[in-house]
């Protein structure tokens, strides 16, 4: 059971990492978005011939949204359940950032296709875990 001093703490602590997820997160879904246009100016195809599909820019945002978000929950768990949320939502995001980078070489996608989804990876992680991590206090009482 929580304290009541203990849900006064956390609840301004949750507005500013909700007001940080609301903000980081359009910003993570237009750089991932723009970066992905740009490529296929650029020539990179998004094909995927294991599915014969190709990606679409929608399914870039779509996608950024969603994981933007699930991070942002992630981080609110942490905020409300852990002694150190700021540290431990780094380790966690790193990580999943990293497992996050293994698909791309699974697809069989072209050299620059697998390329260009490993940098469309690291945009938003780029974008949501710094500003995740500093809206997060590096400890709680």
């Amino acid at each position: 059971m929580t304290s009541t001093t203990e849900a006064t703490e956390t609840a301004p602590g949750f507005r500013r990492l909700a007001g940080t997820g609301v903000i980081a997160t359009p910003v993570a879904v237009v750089a991932t978005t723009l970066a992905a246009a740009l490529a296929h100016a650029a020539g990179v195809d998004f094909a995927i011939p294991d599915g014969g599909e190709v990606i679409p820019l929608s399914g870039f945002a779509v996608v950024t949204g969603f994981f933007s978000l699930v991070g942002v929950t992630i981080a609110a768990g942490l905020l409300r359940w852990s002694a150190h949320p700021a540290r431990r939502f780094l380790w966690t995001a790193v990580t999943l950032a990293a497992i996050s980078l293994v698909p791309p070489f699974l697809v069989g996608a072209a050299p620059t296709t697998t390329l260009t989804l490993l940098i469309l990876h690291l945009i938003p992680a780029a974008v949501m875990i710094p500003a995740l991590t500093r809206s997060l206090p590096a400890h709680r009482a």
